[in-house]
């Protein structure tokens, strides 16, 4: 079973604590960030299946920050479901104009809540989500996050698999350090550069069984790229 992974953006622990409760109880794994920048964090650890994004944030609104993560490449396809306390017809537009796939008006029932989490879910990920990616013997589902060498089953971190599907999506092209930044950890997270070496290393290290790990090349004063000619 594929457990959908949900990221719940709230200042308000109580309704975290409810929303949480709720949403386990329905075998969805959620992860927690009280405002923008807690959630750019997480996003960059792992790409959530949906954002449960609150109206009302500290520093930047929910409004604002969905618009922004609709204009980043990474996370333009992630359904978002607002929550918030407005309930006027004109704030649900709003709500929907800045990307939102849905709209919960608070107080809301933990039931609502799932029941909306599910139609969005069900009306499709980012196109292509059933594609396998491969390159020789190597294969990467990305219906169910499996990264496999022949019948091999191989084991990386969500960072390291963010990196080797974009890598699989885009062969043969060489990307700057801050070019991957930007296209597999987001423009919006502050990171150094040398942090993508680290991850290109355990990268390798995870392909190097199977000898795959000449497929992701360094290519000297430019960056990295993959690809199966040696």
């Amino acid at each position: 079973m594929n457990v959908k992974h949900i990221l719940l953006v709230e200042d308000e622990q109580p309704i975290r604590e409810m929303v949480v409760f709720a949403l386990t109880n329905a075998s969805y794994e959620v992860h927690e960030a009280a405002d923008a920048r807690q959630a750019q964090v997480c996003i960059a650890e792992r790409l959530p299946d949906l954002i449960l994004l609150d109206w009302m944030l500290p520093g930047i609104s929910g409004i604002d920050y969905a618009r922004r993560l609709k204009k980043d490449e990474l996370t333009r396809e992630l359904p978002i479901i607002m929550l918030t306390a407005r309930a006027e017809e004109e704030d649900k537009v709003q709500g929907l104009e800045s990307g939102a796939d849905d709209y919960v008006t608070k107080p809301f029932s933990p039931r609502e809540l799932v029941a909306r989490i599910r139609a969005v879910l069900r009306r499709g990920g980012p196109a292509g989500e059933d594609e396998i990616l491969r390159a020789n013997d190597l294969a990467l589902d990305l219906a169910s996050h499996r990264v496999s060498a022949g019948d091999a089953l191989l084991e990386m971190g969500p960072t390291e698999y963010r990196l080797l599907e974009f890598f699989m999506s885009h062969p043969e092209r060489v990307y700057s350090r801050g070019q991957l930044l930007d296209r597999v950890w987001g423009s919006n997270v502050y990171v150094e550069e040398r942090t993508v070496d680290v991850h290109i290393r355990r990268l390798r290290k995870a392909l190097e069984p199977h000898g795959f790990d000449a497929l992701i090349q360094t290519v000297r004063g430019a960056g990295y790229r993959f690809s199966t000619r040696v």
